[in-house]
C-alpha cells in the first residue's frame, strides 16, 4: 500500500495513538555498561537483566502510557487505559522516582543507589514508521549508579545527570542508551564538598552544577568538557531547584531558585533576576523546551510559622527579558503541584482540589477542573499527598490518600477518566515510550496507520524535588 497524501504534523492524545509515526523520532538504542548495588530488595525476582525483561516482548498496534507509583514497600505500575496492575516490584527504603530522559524508563532512587526501571513501552523505528512493543516492566540491576544519599536526577536533551548529596558525586549518562538495558556513562565528576545539589548537562557538552557545603550553598558554575569553569555566580544563597527553558541562538537557558530571587544562565553567562522582596525563594521550577517562560513556586517567608510556608502565588519567569510575574490562585499548593502541558501550559494543583491550567504568557487561568478532595500540605515532604504528572496531553492527578487518580485532557480541561489506586503513593511518573512524551504524524504517514512496504527490509529495525 502507498500513502495517499501528506498529513500536517499534529499532537496525538494517547487514546488516539496510531502505528504510523514520524521517522524523525530517534530510535531507542545505545551501548555501554553500568554496575553497582541495585535499589531493589534482596528478592532476585525483582532484579532482572535487559535480556530477561525483553523475553516476553509483544508487538502491539499502539502504546498507552504506564503509570509508575512509588509507595511504602516498592514500586507499582498501572496501565492507564483501565488501571490494571502490570507490575509490583519490592524496593527497600524510601523510594523516589525521576524521569530518565528516554520516555520509557524511570530512575528509582532508594538506599545508596539510583537504578533504572524499564516500564516496558518500546517504539522501534523502521523506515518511515515505527513498530510498537510492550514487555513486562522490570527494575534493571545492571543499570545502577552508586549514590550516597541520592538526590536530583535531571534529564536534558539526550543526557541525564545524577547528583549524590552524600558525596557530591555527579554522573552524566546517555539517556538514549537505556533501551539496551545498559548504562553509558559520558562524564563523572565530584564537587569539592558534599551538599544538597544539582547538575544539569548542557547541549554543548558542558555541565552546570552547584557548589557548596552541608551548611551553605550559594554558588553555581558551568564547566566545559575539560573541567574549566566558563561561567560562575556566587549570588544564589540556598540554591535549590532548576529548570530549562527554550534555548536561544546562544545556547541553553537554565534558571535556578535562590533565597534572594532566581538566577538565570543564558548566552553563556549568569544573570540575576530582580524581585521586590528581600527574601524570595523559588526552589521548585518547571520548564518547557518550547517555552521561554518558567513556572515556579513563590515563597517570601524566611522563617514561616511551623517551618512550612503555604503560598498561593506562583511565579512566571520570562527568560526573554528577565521579568518575573506572579499569579495568585487563592489556594495553597506544594512542590508536587507543578508541571507543564504539551504546549507549555502552566499546571498547578491547588489545595481546594482544583487543577489550574494557565496560559504562561498572560497568566490567565484557562481551565479549572475539580480533581481531588480538599487538602493541605503534609508536615513532612516525604508523606503522601496530592500530586501531578503530565504525559501526551493528559494531566494525571493523584489524590493519594483517597487512592484516586483523575485523567484530565489539558487542551479542554475536561476530566475524562478516574482510576482506583491499589496503593497510597508518595511519588508518580508516567511514561509513554517517547522521550518527548508525545507522538507525531508527519508527511509520509496517514491516519489509517498504513505505510508502504516497498524498499523495506523487516529484519533491519532500529532500536523532579523536595522543598
Amino acid at each position: 500500500m502507498t500513502h495517499s497524501g501528506t498529513i500536517l504534523t499534529k499532537r496525538r492524545r494517547w487514546g488516539l495513538l496510531v502505528a504510523s509515526v514520524s521517522a524523525s523520532m530517534l530510535a531507542l538504542s545505545g551501548c555501554g555498561a553500568g554496575g553497582g548495588e541495585s535499589a531493589a530488595s534482596d528478592g532476585e525476582d525483582s532484579k532482572k537483566s535487559a535480556a530477561q525483561a525483553a523475553s516476553d516482548r509483544t508487538e502491539v498496534g499502539a502504546l498507552t502510557p504506564r503509570i509508575v507509583l512509588a509507595h511504602e514497600g516498592g514500586v507499582t505500575t498501572l496501565d492507564s487505559s483501565d488501571g490494571e496492575v502490570i507490575d509490583e516490584t519490592p524496593v527497600e527504603g524510601y523510594v523516589r522516582l525521576n524521569p530518565s530522559g528516554d520516555g520509557r524508563s524511570v530512575m528509582v532512587s532508594a538506599g545508596s543507589s539510583i537504578t533504572a526501571y524499564d516500564t516496558g513501552l518500546i517504539a522501534q523505528a523502521h523506515g518511515d514508521h515505527f513498530h510498537y512493543y510492550t514487555q513486562d516492566p522490570a527494575l534493571l540491576s545492571d543499570v545502577t549508579i552508586p549514590a550516597e544519599e541520592p538526590g536530583h536526577v535531571v534529564p536534558h536533551g539526550e543526557r541525564t545527570a545524577t547528583f549524590a548529596d552524600g558525596t557530591g558525586a555527579i554522573t552524566v549518562f546517555d539517556s538514549t542508551a537505556l533501551a539496551d538495558g545498559q548504562l553509558k556513562t559520558v562524564a563523572e565528576t565530584r564537587t569539592d564538598a558534599p551538599h544538597h545539589g544539582v547538575a544539569v548537562p548542557l547541549s554543548d557538552g558542558s555541565l552546570l552544577h552547584t557548589v557548596g557545603t552541608e551548611d551553605e550553598r550559594h554558588t553555581v558554575v558551568v564547566e566545559d568538557e575539560n573541567g574549566k569553569v566558563t561561567a560562575k555566580t556566587g549570588d544564589c544563597p540556598g540554591v535549590h531547584g532548576e529548570a530549562a527553558a527554550k534555548a536561544t541562538e546562544g545556547g541553553d537557558v537554565v534558571t535556578l531558585g535562590c533565597e534572594n530571587g532566581p538566577v538565570m544562565y543564558k548566552d553563556g553567562t549568569f544573570h540575576k533576576i530582580d524581585v521586590d522582596e528581600d527574601f524570595q525563594r523559588s526552589g521548585n521550577q518547571q520548564g518547557h523546551e518550547d517555552s521561554p517562560i518558567v513556572l515556579t513556586d513563590y515563597k517570601v517567608e524566611e522563617d514561616p510559622e511551623g517551618g512550612i510556608e503555604r503560598p498561593t502565588k506562583v511565579g512566571l519567569l520570562d527568560t526573554r527579558d528577565g521579568s518575573f510575574d506572579t499569579v495568585d490562585l487563592g489556594s495553597e499548593y506544594w512542590f508536587r503541584s507543578l508541571d507543564r502541558g504539551p504546549d507549555g501550559e502552566a499546571l498547578v494543583l491547588t489545595a481546594d482540589g482544583e487543577l489550574n491550567i494557565l496560559d504562561p504568557e498572560s497568566g490567565k487561568v484557562l481551565h479549572e477542573t475539580k480533581v481531588a478532595e480538599e487538602w493541605t500540605e503534609p508536615d513532612q515532604w516525604q508523606e503522601a499527598g496530592p500530586m501531578l504528572s503530565v504525559a501526551d496531553g493528559t494531566a494525571f492527578v493523584a489524590d493519594s490518600k483517597n487512592k484516586k487518580l483523575t485523567l484530565v485532557d489539558i487542551d479542554t480541561g475536561k476530566a475524562y477518566q478516574e482510576i482506583d489506586l491499589p496503593e497510597v503513593p508518595h511519588e508518580m511518573q508516567v511514561t509513554t515510550g517517547a522521550a518527548s512524551g508525545e507522538y507525531e504524524v508527519s508527511p509520509g504517514a496517514d491516519d489509517g496507520g498504513e505505510h508502504s512496504e516497498e524498499g523495506h527490509d523487516h529484519e533491519d529495525h532500529a532500536e523532579d524535588e523536595a522543598a
